[in-house]
């Protein structure tokens, strides 16, 4: 079980330690779950309420935060950033396969299998993939012709990539994610729906993480685009020649339709659908279960159905959560006209 002293945990953060540096530190834990040997961390002023009651032997904190814990501590730039390193550090990532490829597996001879990569059972790789150094495959995933795979990328059981498909390094790809499946594109003529045949591919970057049955269409022609740092849930449809810019984060159930970009630094929440042919831009923020249908600026946060400016929108459902009272009071002025309006005719 791996063991650090408190200052020894400071030197590895690059923080500022106050308390006794010889405290030895056991494992990481919530600040309101941690136990006498663990450290924890506040990100959050509104868990500052914990200090007091904490068992924690250490905890992580901002600068920014301004709180001095009643316990050792260590003053971090980003609590949470902070605390991730610490978990790590405790909790190093092990390489769930053994190094080699298994002897079910089907790989064609012109393929190009880097150093130190793993290739599980019954998977298959086409003609002339390119597969980089360190990278691990699961078993019964399938990669068809020409596709590339960077370094240190991980595909779980059951990923397909299609022909010319690339991956970036230190791509990781969870269960049952496909890459480059037929865009939805149809013509037609005389009654009757005929495929445009999907031609292009899909380009994914460096860094991005891409969830569980998720699945990012091939261009129509061209590319689709998942550029660095982009992290994707779980159960998420990304349209044919769709582009989205780095570090995006968008959230399980979404649906980005074709053609749309989305800016860098944007965040979508669950159950988002978009209409094609759009433009979001940078550092947008969209609220769960929105339906955007037209371009968003740089900047905005949008929420509703439509998605509409959020302050915009909390206005309107205000009102609309007042209607039944509004009704009752229409209704009460209108008898009142009534009967004035009568008295004045009987008059």
């Amino acid at each position: 079980m791996a063991e650090f002293t408190l200052g020894e945990l400071s030197k590895q953060l690059k923080a500022e330690l106050v308390g006794d540096k010889s405290i030895k530190i056991i494992g990481v834990a919530p600040i309101e779950k941690a136990i006498s040997g663990q450290i924890t961390f506040i990100a959050n002023p509104k868990y500052k309420a914990y200090m007091e009651s904490t068992k924690a032997s250490a905890i992580i904190i901002d600068h920014k935060i301004g709180l001095e814990p009643p316990l050792p501590y260590l003053k971090v730039t980003d609590a949470y950033y902070g605390f991730l390193q610490t978990f790590l550090l405790f909790n190093p990532q092990k390489k769930l396969l053994k190094l080699g490829i298994d002897q079910s597996a089907q790989v064609d001879s012109s393929s190009k299998i880097g150093e130190n990569v793993s290739i599980g059972a019954n998977v298959y790789i086409g003609e002339d993939v390119r597969i980089g150094t360190q990278t691990q495959i699961f078993p019964n995933c399938v990669i068809l012709d020409d596709a590339e795979i960077g370094e240190n990328c991980i595909l779980y059981p059951s990923v397909t990539i299609r022909e010319n498909c690339k991956i970036g390094n230190r791509v990781i790809l969870q269960n049952g994610v496909v890459i480059g499946s037929d865009g939805f594109g149809y013509a037609t003529h005389e009654g009757r729906y005929h495929k445009i045949p999907q031609i292009g591919r899909v380009i994914i970057e460096d860094d991005v993480e891409i969830g569980a049955n998720t699945v990012i269409d091939r261009a129509t022609m061209g590319e689709t685009i998942i550029k660095s740092g982009v992290k994707l849930d779980n159960l998420i449809q990304i349209a044919h020649n769709v582009l989205i810019d780095e570090n995006t984060v968008i959230a399980a159930q979404t649906g980005i339709s074709g053609s749309t970009t989305i800016g860098k630094n944007t965040i979508i929440a669950g159950q988002v659908g978009t209409v094609g042919h759009i433009s979001i831009g940078d550092r947008v923020q969209i609220g769960a279960q929105s339906g955007v249908s037209k371009n968003i600026p740089s900047g905005q946060i949008y929420f509703g159905y439509p998605a509409r400016p959020i302050m915009k929108t909390k206005r309107i459902e205000a009102i609309l959560n007042n209607l039944p009272d509004l009704i009752k009071k229409i209704k009460v002025l209108e008898k009142k006209i009534a009967s004035l309006e009568k008295r004045a005719t009987s008059d």
